[in-house]
């Protein structure tokens, strides 16, 4: 019996969190897609906390999106610019990449090559 793909996300985001573990001096940053949006959180695992977010929904982002949309790689891009902006203010500059068990191509690069050229480093 084939497998869906759901199926095979999740056993791939199972697999790559078994290795990536966020720190409070080099936070997770992980990448959620959806159909329509994309999100993006820096997260310290070991305090369980949030640092700082950002997604197609932030108001300051929203109006950006009225002409192209939202799921598309110019609007993964402007996520991770912001993403890293907000970290990059809060003193975090080293961080490591949750994919979420999606395939490094498309908007979830397009987000993290983003958040590179806004001066993360992963």
């Amino acid at each position: 019996m084939k497998t869906s793909r759901k199926i095979t996300t999740q056993r791939r985001h199972r697999r790559i969190r078994r290795k990536v573990f966020g720190t409070a001096e080099r936070p997770r940053l992980a990448v959620f897609r959806s159909h329509r949006h994309i999100y993006a959180q820096v997260i310290d695992d070991v305090a369980q906390h949030t640092l700082t977010s950002a997604s197609t929904l932030d108001r300051e982002l929203r109006e950006k999106f009225k002409e192209t949309g939202t799921a598309t790689q110019e609007a993964a891009a402007l996520v991770g610019r912001s993403v890293a902006e907000r970290a990059l203010q809060m003193g975090i500059s080293r961080v490591v990449f949750d994919r979420g068990g999606k395939l490094y191509h498309g908007r979830v690069q397009a987000l993290a090559e983003a958040a590179r050229e806004a001066g993360l480093q992963f």
